[in-house]
């Protein structure tokens, strides 16, 4: 069984350079701490992917579409299909003066802001700093090994995923959800409640229920605050549309 444009699958990757076998990113926490590449805060799990929607480069999204279900498979993506070949043009010498005056102290790797654009630091000598502002992975081959883990298949799984992609740090299982024909509910739990930029997650699974799932025009996010006090507290619930 292969995939279609459209649907909700969940995916586990590992990506390297095929120039250098250097992992650069995964999926899997173990991985990660193995390679040195684990960040603390950072929620390592299979991701959500829906088939064709250019949530990955294009070329692993095509892969997708002939891959089956456990089996792993690798998709290997040329450097102009990745992130361009390396522009020579973007390699500049600044004045190391100039880092400092900002409070930068470079080191050989690091990435640094300067004139409003991210650059790499390549060579320090002389006064002068070398600064690449190609991207980190350009002109690199890329190799994606991929396993499909999981295909959603109701609608009740798809929204929880989507809602868990938005607000990753807490279990979807702790989202209400009622689904009718025109209406979604979801119950925020508290746990969600003083997450940073929740009004701006909620607006985006919003918009995303509506894309995937067009006959929805209305949703509710239901949200109850109790009173800690006594055992016989007042309940006061607030919904917003």
């Amino acid at each position: 069984m292969s995939f279609k444009k459209g649907e909700f699958i969940l995916i586990e990757y590992v990506a390297k350079v095929k120039e250098t076998g250097e992992i650069f990113d995964t999926t899997i926490e173990d991985t990660a701490k193995n390679e040195r590449l684990y960040k603390e805060g950072e929620i390592y799990e299979s991701k959500l992917i829906v088939v064709g929607e250019g949530w990955l480069l294009k070329t692993l999204d095509e892969g997708l579409l002939n891959m089956k279900l456990k089996k792993p498979a690798t998709v290997e993506i040329p450097p102009e299909k990745a992130f361009g070949n390396r522009d020579a043009e973007k390699v500049k010498l600044v004045p190391l003066r100039r880092l400092t005056a900002k409070g930068i102290t470079p080191q050989l790797g690091m990435r640094v802001e300067f004139n409003g654009k991210l650059a790499t630091v390549r060579t320090i000598g002389a006064g002068r700093v070398q600064l690449d502002f190609n991207p980190p992975l350009a002109g690199k081959t890329l190799v994606y090994e991929v396993t499909v883990q999981k295909k959603l298949a109701t609608k009740v799984e798809k929204i929880k995923a989507l809602i868990h992609r938005r607000i990753p740090v807490v279990d979807a299982e702790k989202f209400g959800l009622k689904t009718r024909k025109t209406i979604v509910e979801i119950t925020v739990p508290e746990d969600a409640f003083y997450i940073e930029g929740l009004q701006l997650a909620k607006r985006g699974i919003s918009t995303d229920i509506q894309k995937f799932f067009p006959e929805t025009n209305t949703i509710k996010y239901v949200e109850t605050f109790k009173r800690r006090e006594t055992a016989a507290s007042t309940t006061t619930t607030s919904k917003s549309t």
